[in-house]
């Protein structure tokens, strides 16, 4: 493994999958560790959140660790000082970096002058650690049956959708996407995600019918249609509207699907409050997972 967590390709399938494993075990209270025992890791976030915040601070926690949370505001990143003089002085001082951002070349240039772990809690490229906790919980529910099984992403080819197909190829998904004309996702994490999947049997399809993304996919996945920091766009809620998960779409799925959103949630826009509810045991075991994957990601990183 690489010493940085950036992207989901910097991990192999093998270890791709030790992680998914080790996250249930930590769930299960069959794994523990002291990993993080006497070090101080900084949770650098640009960007609020409530489960990204949270769950990295209790796993740093329960690994023995200290957490420091840290916004731009609090530090000379607010003045202006240079990415890598802020790099280089806070690898003196802790021993890794958890960083929530906006552009995701500002965050590998923050990892190329750090001397310390680094691992990406979001960009507006990608979200790899959100993907971990996922595939763990598409694991929880259907076991070795997780590589047969069709996923489908319905709504706007956002950073999750980018991790999710870099996450297929790992993890040799079967993914549907499904985005309106206009709103696909990043070219290059699709050719990262086809890459991968020649090594592991993945499949990753793209598509503008959400209907046909849908047939036959025993998980059905959506997010938010306007990203944190981006502009309302009212326009582009409209070419969304199809896109919508809701009992007629989810009617083309197979029996007893599961459906998943990585929250925040706007009900009544890209998942409607009947289905949510309905479906709220998994989307909240999803939320959970987020702890105990970034906790065996964390295991790996620093051991």
């Amino acid at each position: 493994m690489n010493k940085d967590f950036l992207c989901l390709s910097d991990l192999s399938p093998d270890e791709g999958w030790e992680l998914v494993k080790n996250a249930l075990d930590f769930k299960r209270g069959t794994r523990r560790s002291e990993v993080l025992k006497g070090k101080t890791v900084g949770l650098l976030f640009l960007k609020p959140s409530t489960r990204t915040r949270v769950s990295f601070e209790v796993g740093i926690n329960k690994l023995g660790g200290n957490p420091l949370y840290m916004t731009a505001n609090q530090l000379q990143l607010s003045r202006g000082e240079d990415v890598r003089d802020t790099a280089r002085t806070l690898s003196r001082y802790l021993d890794g970096l958890v960083v929530r951002t906006y552009a995701h070349a500002w965050l590998v240039e923050l990892a190329r002058h750090s001397s310390i772990p680094v691992i990406n809690a979001l960009t507006d490229f990608s979200h790899p650690c959100q993907i971990l906790a996922d595939v763990t919980t598409i694991y929880e529910y259907f076991g070795e049956e997780t590589k047969k099984i069709k996923v489908a992403f319905v709504g706007d080819g956002n950073n999750v959708a980018n991790s999710l197909m870099v996450g297929a190829g790992l993890f040799g998904l079967n993914l549907t996407v499904a985005t309106p004309p206009g709103y696909e996702p990043n070219a290059k994490a699709y050719e990262l995600g086809l890459k991968l999947a020649e090594q592991t049997g993945g499949k990753i399809e793209l598509t503008h019918d959400p209907y046909e993304a849908v047939k036959n996919a025993s998980v059905v996945y959506t997010d938010v249609w306007v990203s944190m920091g981006d502009a309302e766009d009212g326009l582009k809620k409209e070419f969304l509207k199809p896109y919508q998960v809701n009992e007629k779409l989810l009617s083309m799925a197979s029996p007893g699907v599961k459906v998943l959103h990585c929250l925040p949630a706007k009900k009544g826009q890209e998942i409607t409050e009947e289905v949510f509810e309905k479906h709220q045991e998994e989307i909240f075991n999803q939320a959970e997972n987020r702890l105990w994957a970034q906790m065996a990601l964390m295991e790996k990183l620093f051991s």
